[in-house]
């Protein structure tokens, strides 16, 4: 019914270049040449610094309860929708039991 797709390789489809023969050409070297000296450079930070401030602070604090108070509510609900519904099947259960009960004991 639901079969994976394998991708094919795709095939080369110009012509490389060739490969190096071995030929070395051999460079010239100039010894005792002084480069001139660089300024060290300053590092950048790659993320910007965050500064907190007591009103920034207040905020996450607040925000943080505020998503534990709504995952709670969430949760403390879901389980309240189980037990309910556990306790819905256990009374259909003895009310279907007693009437099982009664049809046999009417015969």
């Amino acid at each position: 019914m639901l079969r994976p797709k394998i991708p094919t390789m795709p095939t080369p489809t110009g012509l490389g270049t060739p490969p190096a023969t071995g030929v070395v050409e051999p460079t010239a070297v100039s010894p005792n040449v002084a480069a001139p000296p660089t300024a060290p450079a300053t590092p950048t930070p790659s993320r910007p610094t965050v500064q907190f401030n007591p009103g920034t602070a207040l905020a996450l604090v607040g925000g943080g309860t505020a998503v534990v108070l709504v995952l709670g509510a969430v949760l403390v609900s879901l389980l309240l929708a189980v037990a309910i519904t556990g306790a819905s099947v256990a009374v259909c259960a003895v009310v279907l039991r007693s009437l099982l009960a009664s049809e046999a004991t009417r015969r």
